[in-house]
């Protein structure tokens, strides 16, 4: 009877396996997302922070209707790009849920308030800067070994598709948070950019010795124009110039250096992506562009997206959900963009052809 029992565990084990094998085998590929609260959705409910986004009315136009620790009022970035993978949207890094199965859809290790440098949103107390992130993905990919083995562990890594969206909060939260700040007496804008360029070189060179082979990079918004800004710095709606120069300057010399790391890797590894409309928001039927949907204060935007703030009726006439971050309107028309733009918005191609391409190829 013992043998008997044994027998049976035994044969239990080898068809979960299989099983296990051929769902990955027919699988959407694997999908993972790095970065700030652009594209955070949820970790930082996990986490003692005070950058987070899990109370009304953020998630009123979610499925649930309910907050998710999205920095929207519905679906971000990462859901849409997950729906043009064919997949459901990954989970939380640190969401209890993410197990077995679960695991090999990806997963999300972005963080509400970082940024590329580790002393960037020190005033949110507890979150996961870049550095951590990686290290996550290095114990996620152990984590899957346990499932798949080592070398199905590598493929789906390969094979994945990756989106990184950093950079904005090295700026807005520590070079212009406050008058005199510490990184703007150490620097001058044309003085930090590069060494911000230089920095967030590391980190990309260490997601591909992690086994990635397709990553979108995105660029910074108009960082002078987003609504919280224009509520502090603008009299009469007009972009803050030095935001808007530090985006400027960023931008271009990210694109470079990406340039620089493909042709270093010899393979197309790295796509740049303008993270701004480019047709007229009125086209899109936005009837504004300046005041944030949900917030306080001029523009909308003072403060925190709370219960109390003014909401807006509807929210897809807003570029802007809360004073920085993009309605759910604007997250999937980036998608879009994203998906068929020109060379001149996203390089060296864009997302429809990414996805037909087979990233193992790769070196």
């Amino acid at each position: 009877m013992a043998k008997l029992v044994v027998l049976l565990r035994l044969c239990s084990v080898v068809l979960a396996l299989r099983c296990l094998t051929f769902q990955f085998a027919g699988a959407a590929r694997a999908f993972f997302v790095f970065g700030d609260s652009l594209v955070d959705n949820g970790n930082n409910n996990y986490l003692l922070s005070t950058a987070r986004a899990n109370t009304p009315p953020y998630g009123i136009d979610y499925p649930t209707h309910r907050p998710t620790g999205r920095f929207s009022n519905g679906l971000n970035i990462p859901d849409f790009i997950s729906k043009r993978l064919g997949s459901e949207s990954t989970l939380p890094y640190l969401s209890p849920e993410l197990q077995g199965q679960k695991l090999l859809v990806g997963a999300n290790f972005a963080s509400a308030g970082i940024g590329i440098l580790n002393d960037t949103g020190f005033q949110f107390v507890h979150v996961i800067r870049m550095f951590r992130q990686l290290d996550l993905f290095e114990e996620y990919q152990l984590r899957v070994r346990k499932l798949i083995g080592i070398e199905r562990t590598q493929t789906l890594v390969a094979q994945s598709f990756v989106l990184i969206t950093v950079g904005g909060n090295d700026f807005v939260n520590n070079y212009f948070l406050v008058p005199n700040s510490p990184r703007s007496r150490q620097f001058s804008i044309p003085e930090y950019v590069p060494y911000l360029i230089s920095e967030y070189k590391k980190l990309l060179m260490r997601l591909y010795d992690l086994g990635v082979r397709q990553v979108l990079v995105t660029g910074t918004g108009p960082l002078g124009c987003v609504p919280a800004e224009l509520a502090l710095r603008s009299r009469n709606g007009e972009c803050s110039a030095e935001l808007q120069l530090a985006s400027e300057l960023y931008n271009p010399q990210l694109r470079q250096m990406l340039n620089e790391l493909n042709s270093g890797y010899d393979a197309d590894i790295f796509i740049y992506a303008d993270f701004q409309l480019r047709s007229d928001p009125g086209s899109h039927g936005f009837v504004s562009t300046k005041v944030a949907c949900c917030g306080q204060g001029p523009y909308n935007g003072l403060g925190l997206c709370t219960p109390a703030s003014n909401l807006c009726a509807n929210r897809d006439q807003y570029l802007f959900w809360d004073p920085f971050h993009p309605s759910e309107k604007t997250s999937e028309l980036l998608v879009e963009q994203f998906m068929t733009a020109s060379a001149d918005y996203i390089f060296p191609m864009n997302l429809s052809t990414a996805m037909a391409i087979d990233p193992v190829s790769h070196p």
